[in-house]
């Protein structure tokens, strides 16, 4: 599965979206944001959850911290990360690759909102090496994703004034 099932989820829904294959790794948040000359907010990473019963995708801004109130709040409990085996059997993808593309099992997909600060964002698409470049709307659409405010995005680097030293 992983990058075949994507290659083949975006040849049938998206074939203009092109992926994205590098020699690095882009298995985290600081890699791809490296490896794809962009800002860290701009990865899209995808994280499993279990609530209840019920098993479910979320992708969030690179940046973004999950907050477990909003978690709880949005999906009535509280919200566990799957493991990377469980994962792993459930998309099709190794952690470093889940994205929403291509799953091995339908789950419902949600996007935080942290991720329309961005007009594109980078998901994974399959493998620790790959990725495509997709509007935020656009990525939603595709998946059938509900979007969702589950995270808490950190604030801005304020930057103390220079105060005038006399020379």
């Amino acid at each position: 599965m992983g990058l075949e099932s994507v290659r083949n989820f975006l040849a049938e829904q998206a074939a203009d979206i092109e992926i994205l294959e590098l020699d690095a790794s882009t298995a985290t948040v600081a890699l791809a944001a490296e490896a794809h000359g962009v800002a860290p907010g701009q990865i899209a990473k995808t994280l499993a959850f279990r609530v209840g019963e019920r098993q479910l995708l979320v992708v969030a801004s690179g940046d973004a911290r999950f907050d477990n109130r909003k978690l709880r709040d949005a999906f009535g409990g509280k919200a566990k990360m799957l493991d990377a085996e469980t994962v792993l059997a459930l998309t099709g993808h190794p952690v470093g690759g889940v994205c929403p593309f291509g799953l091995s099992t339908p789950l419902p997909i949600y996007c935080d909102a942290s991720l329309k600060a961005y007009a594109e964002v980078l998901p994974a698409a399959g493998s620790p090496n790959s990725a495509v470049r997709i509007a935020p709307e656009r990525l939603a659409t595709l998946v059938g994703a509900e979007w969702v405010d589950v995270c808490k995005v950190p604030e801005p680097q304020r930057q103390e004034p220079c105060s005038s030293v006399p020379l």
